[in-house]
Formats: structure tokens, sequence, C-alpha cells
């Protein structure tokens, strides 16, 4: 507790500093003359007598939220949370008014003061208070809703969509312009200004050329305008992300893969032996079965959506292994990798296969990038790591929606177990790892493995998972309102994208106009219209003949001790005796029984006896129309539990209900009476409507039940503190932590979400990407525990000298408790102590009762 009475005296004083300075600077420049100065000093008075009305308002709401915000936190060592994000967002912007109003007190009297540019400073960092103030009341609204401990409103209706209503149309350009990275690391700001540069001069020339290049070059020669006018910038950021479809992201995200681009980022990047663009052919194969392995289960090439194709991958590696340079890898080689860089003669050296394997799978929301926008890392984490590592190019939405995506990343990682020889492995041990995006597959990938009741991974490294895909709302969320690199409406188009509910429709960009609106109302109306009909007739087919929906993962039932969970009072109604089974999954859900290994392999055999072979067929198209939400029951987290009252009391003296019980209305009022947000011009185009579809646990594994999680390999989480998608992170890591699985979160401090494609660019984000390989290292490395140390590991540091010999783990645990003021963790992020890591599973509740006082 005493560390948060110090941030809240801390809190105190930053306020304290913030009235001083804009009462002091309001004062100086209500006397000045009148004229043009006197012009940007009015204006200078304005912004600091507004910043001040904000601040009165905003300091019991800060205070309130340092008071209870650690009760959301996934462990005492990590603090983290987004409704921590939220109150560090506003202090970030306080400290930046501060700085900027103590440089107008030191330079007011000089003659090179320019008074409308720092009136200009002041007013952009006003709106941006203004917008954050907002924000702190719908995470007021929030806290008031929610079950207790619980990040999202777990519901799409309500305050979910209030918070859509509220972003389609609150002013964002302040984000954009002057204020563009605020709350980040100033290493990274610039970059951040020249991605928003980019952006509305990319958004300019899109669709004026055919070539990808030909519309970055021409980006280049407009973008000068952006540079010298802020507002611009955020005014035309702001249009951009409101109004441009998914297609326009993908562009603008792959231009970085464009030859010209990847060749210069290649030549900084570290040099590598192997870099070779694979296209594996679609051919089923078998591997054995974990509870049986003289059984078989067929791996069959994905199918949906766009039917049987080859899966494209990239092998990286520093060193030539045995098997990198046969000629059956040699004839899977796209063009487009470019040759090995060594001859193949005799007397090439050749380096023995390595035990360990990194499986990649890339971010771009599903809708964009490739192996390639990622290879930098890829490759120092290569030669880091002493292994290869396979990046897979899955297939993109909106062409390829789910499942696609993730049909391909399994069947690449059942053909990386099934011709280690050829990647240079060994077969030993294997690493899945992904952001964003590519964390989701992770964690999905593994489920399937799991339900297939082949061989798991033997670890998975997250970084900012998106594990949860739906609209609903959540502290970290309201973030997407000023995030540079993660609007919500970006956010959103992404997820219809891969959900397959976006429709595929390209458009230009339009300054609005009353023909404008008409005629995007029209084709809203058509669109809804051929959706609608769509759905209808699907829904008739399937009704009418189950034969004609797209068959998924199996063509047999197979019980494996990671099966997909129980759906209760319903069986599967199809049976192995029709001989065409049409989910694997919806077949687990009706069979699952929670039996021993005995009975697991009783089950195996029952199954190769119906098909009169040993080998188990499995078709990888995954029934998205078959396999049903996970109940509340089935997922323990978001039960409601009994809160202590005191906690509850603190609560409440934060929490707000919806101003003046209007939330029926038609057009309810969100915030309290006599504030108002400042406003857009002119609407997003949100989608309001979902498909049940994100609710597939295959598709957010944050809403998979108890039972699908049990058994999962470890899992290392790396979040960021300020990233929209961090309660995606902290509240996974929960889920999994309550059912027994062994996982880490660590939280890096200032940096944004993707800051593995920006390893190049300070020592902060490399040092970020550095943490991910460590975790990575730790997957290779780690003994596996005992069952009854299966617990989330700490990595630990503190302020004892170093003693003679090796301190075991329950000294180094019983120090930390009797010392807390002692420890230090920085970001949440693995530190280590003065003689060393400190790496160990803390002891039960029954062995740390034992610990001697």
């Amino acid at each position: 507790m005493s560390c948060e009475i110090v941030h809240m005296m801390d809190t105190k004083a930053v306020f304290t500093a913030l009235y001083d300075v804009c009462e002091e600077n309001a004062n100086f420049f209500s006397g000045t003359t009148k004229g043009q100065a006197g012009d940007a000093a009015q204006r200078l008075v304005d912004a600091m007598t507004t910043i001040q009305e904000h601040a009165r308002s905003l300091e019991p709401v800060i205070s309130g939220f340092a008071a209870i915000y650690h009760h959301f936190d996934f462990d005492p060592h990590i603090p983290a949370n987004g409704y921590r994000s939220l109150v560090k967002v506003v202090r970030c912007c306080l400290l930046h008014i501060i700085h900027k109003g103590r440089y107008i007190t030191s330079n007011r009297r000089s003659i090179f003061f320019r008074a409308s540019h720092n009136a200009a400073e002041m007013e952009a960092y006003c709106s941006a208070l203004c917008q954050l103030r907002a924000l702190l009341y719908l995470a007021q609204r929030l806290l008031h809703d929610n079950s207790h401990g619980n990040l999202f409103f777990q519901e799409e209706s309500g305050l979910s969509q209030s918070f859509l209503r509220e972003y389609a149309s609150m002013h964002k350009g302040c984000f954009y312009g002057r204020c563009v990275g605020f709350q980040f690391t100033p290493a990274i700001r610039p970059c951040l200004q020249s991605i928003a540069i980019s952006l509305v001069a990319f958004g300019d020339n899109y669709k004026k050329h055919q070539s990808g290049i030909g519309v970055a070059a021409s980006s280049f020669l407009t973008s000068g305008k952006y540079a010298i006018d802020p507002e611009l910038r955020g005014q035309e950021y702001e249009r951009i992300t409101q109004n441009l479809d998914v297609h326009f992201w993908k562009t603008f995200w792959n231009v970085t893969e464009t030859e010209f681009l990847s060749s210069l980022v290649s030549m900084t990047a570290t040099q590598v032996k192997v870099n070779r663009a694979l296209s594996v052919p679609p051919l089923p194969f078998d591997l054995p079965l974990v509870t049986d392995p003289t059984h078989m289960v067929t791996v069959s090439p994905p199918a949906a959506h766009i039917g049987p194709g080859p899966v494209q991958m990239r092998l990286i590696s520093y060193e030539l292994r045995e098997g990198q340079d046969s000629e059956k890898l040699l004839a899977l080689c796209r063009s487009e990798g470019g040759p090995i860089s060594l001859s193949l003669g005799l007397k090439t050296k050749r380096s023995p296969p390595s035990p360990w394997l990194v499986l990649h799978f890339h971010g771009g929301g599903f809708v964009a990038q490739t192996s390639k926008s990622h290879e930098p890392y890829l490759r120092s984490w290569s030669q880091d790591l002493n292994a290869p590592v396979l990046s897979v190019d899955y297939s993109l939405a909106p062409e390829a929606p789910f499942p696609r995506a993730l049909e391909e990343c399994f069947y690449a990682y059942c053909w990386a177990i099934k011709n280690h020889n050829l990647l240079g492995w060994t077969g030993e041990r294997v690493c899945l790892a992904g952001d964003s995006a590519g964390g989701n597959l992770c964690v999905t990938v593994s489920m399937r493995a799991a339900a297939h009741g082949v061989r798991m991974p033997d670890g998975i490294v997250a970084a900012y998972p998106a594990t949860l895909l739906t609209v609903y709302a959540s502290p970290s969320r309201l973030l997407t309102l000023m995030d540079p690199l993660l609007p919500l409406s970006v956010l959103a188009r992404c997820l219809s994208a891969y959900a397959g509910t976006d429709p595929q429709v390209e458009k230009q960009v339009e300054k609005v106009s009353t023909f404008s609106m008409v005629r995007r109302d029209t084709a809203l109306l058509l669109r809804d219209f051929k959706q609608g009909a769509s759905n209808w007739i699907h829904a008739q087919l399937y009704r009418g003949s189950a034969d004609s929906v797209r068959k998924s993962i199996s063509e047999a039932s197979l019980t494996s001790p990671h099966a997909d969970p129980p759906v209760s009072g319903k069986a599967s109604e199809y049976s192995l005796e029709k001989g065409s089974l049409k989910s694997q999954t919806c077949q687990d859900l009706g069979t699952h029984t929670n039996s021993g290994a005995s009975n697991v392999q009783k089950n195996a055999s029952q199954t190769a006896n119906h098909l009169s072979t040993n080998t188990v067929n499995h078709n990888s198209i995954l029934d998205i129309t078959l396999t049903p939400e996970s109940k509340p029951e089935d997922v323990s987290f978001f039960l409601c539990k009994e809160v202590d009252p005191s906690v509850s009391e603190s609560f409440s003296s934060v929490a707000i209900p919806p101003p003046g019980g209007e939330e029926d209305s038609e057009k309810p009022r969100e915030f309290p009476e006599g504030f108002e947000p400042l406003r857009s011009e002119q609407l997003a185009e949100m989608n309001m409507q979902s498909s049940p579809i994100v609710r597939n646990p295959y598709m957010s594994p944050l809403l998979a039940p108890d039972s699908m999680l049990r058994g999962l390999p470890p899992i290392h989480i790396v979040a960021c503190h300020l990233d929209p998608m961090l309660d995606d992170s902290v509240m996974f890591a929960k889920r999994l932590r309550n059912v027994g699985q062994p996982v880490t979160l660590c939280v890096v401090d200032d940096l944004p979400h993707g800051f593995l494609s920006l390893s190049q660019l300070s020592r902060e984000t490399r040092e970020a990407a550095n943490v991910c390989m460590e975790r990575i290292r730790d997957v290779f490395t780690m003994k596996d525990p005992p069952p009854e140390l299966r617990k989330h590991r700490k990595l630990e540091r503190t302020n004892q000298k170093p003693s003679a010999t090796k301190r075991d783990h329950t000294q180094l645990l019983k120090e930390a408790v009797q010392k807390e003021e002692g420890l230090f963790v920085i970001g949440g992020a693995p530190v280590v102590n003065e003689e060393g890591l400190a790496d160990f599973y803390p002891p039960t509740k029954s062995e740390a009762e034992k610990i001697p006082a």
C-alpha cells in the first residue's frame, strides 16, 4: 500500500505544478497589448484557463483510480492493466503541459519567442486533455458496470455500443498532429511522426498509381505540407482512419515489402546463410498420436474458402545446417527467396542440425504483411539463438478469412514436425512465436494440436497478442482513440475482414459533402440487403442439407486428453457409422469426458476399429457454423466471485453510473452535466454488428472454456503498457493461471503495439525484442517442471547483498516477502538480482506456511 500512497502524493505534486505554471502564464499574458501578438496571447490565456478547469475535474478521478487499479493486476509484481495505462497517459499529458508551460515562462520575454506557435502547442495539448477526460469518464462507467476483476464489458450492446458510438463522433485529430505519440518513449516519437506523415501523404496518392512504389514515390513528394502543418496532418489522419477500407491498410502496410525498400532493410539487418521462401504443396500426411504412437492421424491440407493450395513459408538460418541444402528442400523453394549465400560444393561447411526450431507467425491484423516485413528481428533471433526460424506466410483476409490462416499455420506446424530433417532441426524442441495476430495463431494452433492429439509445441511466446476479437469495451481499448498505429476504426475493419463480415469493396476517400453522404448511405443499404440475402440463403441451404456445409477439421471423432469442451444436454447429430463426420470440434464437444489415459487409448482403439484402419483422417477445415460458443459456466474467470465489502466500497467511490439515468433514451448522455468532449466534423464508419464467429474459441481464445486451455504448453506473454490490446494479455494470463497453466507475463514500458517491427529504430525497441528472444530461449532451455509446481514463473531482483552461497527459491521468496519495499520490478520485465538470475517456481501454499518467519 505504501507504493500507492507514494504514487498519490506524486500525483498531487503533478497537479500542483500544473496549476502553478498555468496560473503564472495566464496572469502574465493577460496584460499583453493588443494586435497580432495580443491575439496569440489571448489564445494562450484561454488554453491555460481551460487546462486548469480540466485538471480540477481530473485530479480526484486520477487519485481514485490510483487507489484501486492494483486490484486488476495479473500479479503484485507486474503492475499493468488498462486502468493504469489510462492514468499513465493522462499523467504523461500533464507532464508535457508542465514542461511546455515552463518553457514559455523561461522564454516569453525573448525577442525570438513565437507566441502563435506556443499557443498552438498549448491548444493541442488542451484538446488532448479534454478527450482524455472523456475517456476517464468512460473508464469509470466500465468500473461501475463490469463484474469484479474483469477488464472487459462482456456484451456487445450497452456500454460497448456506447464506446463505439462515442469513438465514431469524438475528435481524434489532436492526437495525430502536434501530440502524436506523446505517451511513448521519446526515442520512438520521430518514427511515429514519420509514419503519420507517410500515411496521410500515401492516402492523398492512393489509387492514383498502379504500383505500390509509385504511390510511395508520389507520397514522398507531397509529404512536405503535412510535415510543416501538424493541424492539417491531424485532420487528414483522422479522415483517413475513419473512412478508408481495409484494402488501403493492406496496401500501406505492405509498402515496406516492395523490392526497393525491403532491400534497404536487408542491408542493415543481420546477414544469414539461409533465407529461402518455400511453397509446400497441399498433400496430406500422417503423424503419430501422442497417446498411442502406433496409431496415426492424417493431417489434411488447408481448404477453407479458396480450396486446397500450397502453404507459403520462409526458412531463415544464420548457419547452413544439414538438410537445408537437400534436393528435396530446394525443390520447394520459390524464386523470391534468393539463393543460399554460399556455394553448395563439397567443401562447403555444414553445421549439424540444431536441437531447436522457432516456428513464427507474423502480425498484421490478419490482413497484411508477410515474413519479409519481420525479417530483421527474425534474422537476429536465428543468430542469437543459434537455431533456424520457420516463418509462415499464411493467407490473408478479407480474401481468405477465418479459419484459413489457422488451417495453414496448423498444417505448417505439423509439416515442420514431419520434415524436421529438411529444416536443419533434430526435432527435439519447437517454440511457437508470434506478434499480435500471430500471437493469436500461436495459441489457437496449440489448441488444434491438442484436439488432434498430435505432439504439442514445447512453449509459446506471444508478443502483444490479440486474444479477444470481439468489440467488447475495456479500459485499454479506450486507448484506440489516440493510438497512431492501432485506431479503433482500423482495428474493427481488420477483425471484420478476418471474421468474413467485411464486404470486399474498395472505395476512394472522399471529402465530406452531401452528395458523397447520399452515395455512402445508398451503398450501405445495398450492402446490408446483399448481406442479409446471402445469410438467408445460407441458412436455408444449411437447414436443408447439412452435407452442403463445408467440412471441418476432422472426418472422424478422436478423443484426446486435450479435446474440446463438452456441450451440455446435446450430443453431436453425426456419428461414426455415417461415415462422414462434419466436425472434429463438434464431435469432441459432444463426446469429451474427463477420462484417464486408459480411456483415451480405448477410445482411440475403438475409433480405429470403426475405420478398419490404424489411421485417423483429419480434414483441416474448421466448421465455424458447428463450433458453439463457450458458455459462462465453462469459463471460470468470468464468473462473479464474492467481493470484500471494503474493496467494493473503494470501487464505488470511483465508479459512476450513467449520468441522469438516461440510458434508455434514444441518444443517452454519456458524460456528466457541464462537460462534452470535442466532436469531429464527420462520423467514423463503424460496424456496429459483429458475427457470432468472433466468439469461437479458435478465434478468441480468451473465451475458450477451461477444458480447452488445460494442457496447453507454457505460454510467455510480452505485452506493452500503452497498447490498446494490453487487457487481452492480462486477462488471458489470468485465465491460464486460474486453470493451473504455466504462464508468464512481461509488460514493457512506453512502447507502442508492433514494437517488434520497429526493433531496428531505437535502443528501447531492441531491448524489448531481446526480451521476446530470451523468452524463446527459456522455452528451449527450461526443464519440465513437476506437476505440483506448474505455476507462473517470477523473475525478481532484490536489493540484498550477494551471499557466499547461492540461495534457493524458498529463501528468495522469504526475503521478497520480508523486504517488500526493497523489491524492484522494472515494467514487469524480467530482471536479475546481484548474484545472477533468480529463476524459480513459487512454493505451494502448504510449503509457504512452513517457511520460518
